[in-house]
């Protein structure tokens, strides 16, 4: 039996949706994020889950995107529980790292990771802590995006292979390094949150807490040489400006998500001389979960499609070719799945290796507010 709560104009629409068809029995995916992501699970997912379960039908429903979207699933979730409502309208969710976490905390999700057969490919930290918050056992990457430095390789022969490295590069060539700050778009951020990963000591605490409001005291030489290495450094009006940028060879290198930075490469934006290089200690990326509902009212349905969606074959197609993104479960085993192509695209330049050892989840969320301050007081003044 569905309950029925009313959280404003969309969600009660939402609620509408999730009645099925009279005598089916219906598996209610409701998922924030943008349209496309409602899109991959009533056109892609749904359908092939239905194929192989006769009888079932998948819907699915979108709260919208960014964490304004998790949140929305977060209060439905939360209004039920409180309500004591004995099955809740979510099989499964789709969820940003930060409401996924809190929705752990306040016992809304079902520990379900071990149960299906795709939970040990994961490998990633970000299965574990989101944000600060233990998620381990109660969430499975749908996929991660990454940020990375794209490098013309017409203009640069050996790419610094770390942060380090880049600091002497960008002496040696004033003005060819560009990134948006922290005010033009997250790839910009995420460069300035590895650049404290590699100078401002302690990374796993950064990343894992508890937090210390005294680390960041520890930051201060850390950003006054990211004050002095942007003298040589270009700051572009945003993600889509350091790929402009890079594109009219305005500069030769710069911070990029890999997502955008493939499909501008597939849309010809971009000439195949360009490059990623992912560099040591390593820069954040993003991911999403899927997760069940403590109290869902078919939980082993549930489970049986969030394995399907993240097998080597699902992640292969519906996530790495249709969207460029790096796939939740651990790249090796998509080896075999992709033609040779695909993989030498997404894989080549920086490897299933470079992710599980560099590829770095933000800090949790009271530090990452401490860079941005730091960051504005100390280097962008």
């Amino acid at each position: 039996m569905l309950v029925r709560l009313t959280f404003g104009s969309l969600l009660s629409a939402a609620t509408l949706l999730l009645a099925g068809p009279a005598g089916a029995q219906t598996l209610n995916v409701a998922t924030a994020g943008d349209q496309n992501m409602v899109d991959y699970v009533k056109d892609y997912l749904g359908p092939m889950f239905e194929k192989t379960h006769p009888g079932v039908k998948v819907v699915a429903v979108g709260t919208g995107p960014g964490d304004a979207g998790s949140q929305k699933i977060y209060e439905k979730l939360s209004a039920q529980k409180q309500a004591g409502a004995a099955a809740w309208d979510f099989d499964v969710v789709v969820a940003h790292q930060k409401m996924a976490g809190q929705m752990v905390k306040e016992g809304l999700l079902d520990k379900y990771r071990a149960g299906i057969p795709t939970g040990a490919l994961v490998t990633r930290d970000t299965a574990e802590n989101a944000l600060g918050a233990d998620v381990g056992g109660f969430v499975m990457p749908m996929f991660h995006s990454q940020t990375a430095i794209a490098y013309n390789a017409d203009m640069v022969k050996t790419p610094p292979a770390s942060y380090s490295e880049l600091v002497e590069w960008v002496k040696k060539n004033p003005k060819q390094f560009g990134y948006n700050g922290i005010k033009g778009g997250m790839s910009g951020v995420a460069f300035v949150t590895g650049w404290i990963y590699a100078f401002g000591g302690n990374t796993d605490r950064l990343m894992k807490g508890p937090y210390d409001e005294t680390s960041k005291a520890a930051w201060d030489k850390a950003l006054a040489d990211l004050k002095d290495f942007n003298r040589n450094a270009v700051i572009t009006p945003g993600n889509a400006g350091t790929l402009d940028m890079l594109n009219r060879g305005e500069i030769a290198m710069g911070p990029v998500w890999v997502d955008m930075f493939y499909s501008w490469q597939a849309e010809g934006k971009l000439p195949p001389s360009m490059k990623l290089k992912l560099v040591a200690p390593g820069m954040p990326g993003q991911p999403m979960y899927y997760a069940i509902p403590a109290k869902a009212p078919q939980t082993k349905l549930a489970a049986e499609f969030i394995a399907l969606a993240t097998s080597p074959a699902v992640q292969a197609e519906g996530i790495v070719k249709r969207f460029n993104w790096y796939p939740g479960i651990d790249a090796q085993h998509l080896q075999g799945k992709l033609e040779q192509a695909t993989w030498q695209k997404l894989f080549a330049d920086i490897t299933p290796e470079d992710l599980s050892s560099k590829g770095k989840p933000f800090p949790i969320a009271p530090y990452f507010n401490d860079i941005l301050e730091g960051y504005e007081k100390k280097v962008a003044n």
